[in-house]
Parts: C-alpha cells; structure tokens; sequence
C-alpha cells in the first residue's frame, strides 16, 4: 500500500475526531460498532457522524467490513497514515510531503519538508508486508487479543527505532538525527548519500572496512547489537567530514541488547555480513575480524538507558517474540496469505498523539487510554519478572 495524501486537505477537524474515534475504538475491537464510534467521537447528531464516515470510507481511510453481525467499520492503513500525519503536521514537523524515495520488505521512505523548506525522511513501517507475515498464525505475545496484529506490531517498531536512534545520536554515533514520532511513523533527517550496496569500487576500503567494525564492537560495548548491519543499511556520504567518517547507520527495529541469549550470534552475523560484502563487491579480504567474547568489554548501558526512556521491557519481550516467530517461519511464511490479507488487516492501533478537534478533550480520552495501557503493561511485566531471571 502506498501513501496517498490527496484527500488530507479536504477532511475537516470532525472528520479526524471520527478517524481518530474509530482508532481507539479498534483496541477492543475487530470491528468497530458505528454507535460506539459516535460515543467516543464526541460530536452531536447521528447524520454529522454518518456524513463524517461516508468521506472517510469515500478515501479509504476506513472500511466496512462485510458480513459483519453489526454494524461498524475498521481503521485501515491509509487511516492510520493519516492520523499519524496530521499528529506531524499539528507538531510542526511536516509540512508538505513529497515522493517516495526507498520501499522495503518492511517499510516506505518519503521526502517530507518542513513550513521551512527542509527536506526530513519520513519512514512508514508497515510490518505484515512480508517477513512478519507468519506472526498472523501466532499472537500468544499479545495476551488475549486475537484482532490481526500488523498496525500494532508497525507502531512498536516504530517506538522502538525512534528510541535507540535518539539514545545512539545522543550519544554521538553516527545515526539519522531523529525529529518526530507518531504510531507507526518516524520522521528523521535525511542523509546526503546513498546505500553501501551501491558502492562498486572505493580508494580506500581497508580504511572503509576498519570503520564499518569499528562501530559493531563501539555500538556492542555500549550495550547494543544492531542484528541487520549489511550493505542496505549502510548510508556512505557524498561529502563525507573525514575518513572516519564516511557513513550513516540506518533501520534499527531490530536491535537487541548485548545481554540477549543470541547477542554473540548476532555480532558475528553483522560481522560476516560485512566481510562478505567488501569480499565479492569490492574484492577486500580482510585479515581480521572482531570476536565477540574478545573484543566487547561493555562500557556503556545505552539497551538499558532506552527501556528507562520509556521503551518498556515488555514492548521489547513482544517485539522481539514476533521478530523469533518470524525467523523460526522464515521463507515458508511468504506462501502464507496474500498481499490482501496485509491491506484487509485490522489494527490494534493502541493510540498515541492523538490529535483532532478540541485539543483539551482529546489530551483527556488520551491519557485515559494510555494509562490503561501502561497499567496493564505494568502488571505484565511484574508476571515476567517472578518467571525469568534473566531479563534484558
């Protein structure tokens, strides 16, 4: 599904209040009750929410489900793109978006700009495309909810990249600077470069391969692995600073802490990703390679400092549960279902930076659902602890 902005300049503030109504609505529902999308919308007169709706479906932004014992409506993908870009815009930080850039197994790349002009990456995740497409078949990490999972399993991905990309820039690595996020959506800066993929030649690529190690066992000893370091999430600079600083990191949903059961795994995964990289496309065979139990003496608690930001040992034990249950499926998961199935799919789309209408009551309904979902999180959590003794 691609994002389509061309109807974002008609809705109007009610017609968000009812996208946004639908939204929350969805949290307990597959399908939610129009009556129940009135209630929570606020506004007055059945005919208001009715005519609301019928723009909304017109967009595609919602969609009556068929078949349905009652009836009500879903939020679809190109909702919740909406919701997300309208928190942005409310926020200041998009003003106009531009074309799509990179499209992924697990994710679009926009060019956004600010009221200012700036050019900013606008990443869309949209997990269920393909790889994730085998954790429809096993939702036990989301408790007793049973709607399809994609909207949600987007949203944490999002956090979670959004997370350790602030902690790592912060902290002086080389990373997209982070702006903004919103659900299932990051907006970072955008890097003057291209893929390492692209790179067919170099004048230097011991100094190159040096660097690109260097930052596996820098990011390792302060507590992070980043599980998919190759050549497609590599950004090489056009006019790089230095020669120690001739790249960009990018995509990291898939980062875990140096604490993992896997973590030596997956440092020498990146490892020997890289190595057969500048091996076949560049023709460099390294002599060394650094070891996991050798190299890393950790100095640093950025996996740490990230949960305590406020990305939770609990969205990190379910994001990382779907994540195993995606690799122990591996390629049979691509026979599963169809493209339909990841468009027709329903969100629990926990809410976050809801914005529409009255700001004060929409703030209000907000802090209501998230602390509901922070309670329960809070108890999951507890119920882990008394089980593991391990914990990352």
């Amino acid at each position: 599904m691609k994002l389509n902005t061309a109807a974002m300049r008609y809705l109007t503030s009610e017609d968000f209040r009812v996208l946004t109504a639908t939204e929350m609505g969805s949290k307990n529902h597959e399908v939610v009750p129009t009556t129940l999308i009135t209630q929570i919308s606020g506004l007055r007169g059945g005919s208001g929410v009715g005519n609301c709706i019928s723009e909304l479906a017109k967009a595609n932004l919602i969609a009556r489900v068929k078949n349905a014992s009652y009836d009500g409506y879903r939020l679809t993908y190109g909702g919740y793109d909406y919701l997300a870009i309208k928190a942005f815009s409310n926020r200041k930080t998009i003003y106009s978006v531009g074309n799509q850039i990179g499209v992924g197994k697990e994710s679009d790349i926009y060019v956004v700009a600010d009221e200012r002009s700036h050019k900013r990456v606008l990443k869309i995740h949209r997990l269920g495309r393909i790889s994730f497409r085998s954790v429809k078949n096993n939702r036990d990490y989301l408790r007793n909810r049973q709607s399809a999972s994609w909207m949600y399993l987007s949203r944490l991905a999002a956090q979670k990249e959004y997370a350790f990309m602030k902690a790592l820039y912060d902290n002086g690595f080389p990373v997209p600077e982070p702006v903004d996020q919103s659900r299932h959506c990051i907006v970072m800066s955008l890097i003057p470069g291209f893929p390492l993929r692209q790179l067919s030649s170099h004048e230097d690529p011991s100094t190159l391969y040096s660097s690109l190690m260097l930052f596996i066992v820098r990011l390792a000893n302060h507590g992070l692995i980043h599980c998919d370091f190759n050549e497609f999430n590599i950004m090489i600079l056009d006019n790089p600073p230095s020669d120690d600083a001739q790249f960009v990191v990018i995509d990291f949903p898939q980062c875990v802490s140096v604490d993992h059961a896997d973590a030596e795994r997956y440092f020498k995964r990146d490892v020997d990703c890289i190595r057969r990289f500048f091996e076949k496309k560049l023709g460099y065979v390294a002599e060394d390679a650094p070891d996991f139990k050798k190299d890393v003496q950790r100095i640093g608690k950025l996996d740490i400092e990230v949960q305590a930001s406020g990305f939770s040992k609990k969205i990190v034990k379910d994001f990382e549960r779907a994540i195993a249950e995606s690799r122990e499926k591996g390629e049979q998961s691509l026979a599963a279902g169809s493209q339909s199935d990841f468009e027709d799919s329903n969100g629990d789309s926990e809410s976050d930076d809801t914005d529409h209408g009255n700001a004060d009551e929409d703030e209000d309904e907000q802090a209501k659902v998230e602390a509901a979902d922070d309670e329960e999180a809070e108890e999951e959590e507890q119920h882990e602890d008394e089980k593991y003794t391990t914990k990352y």
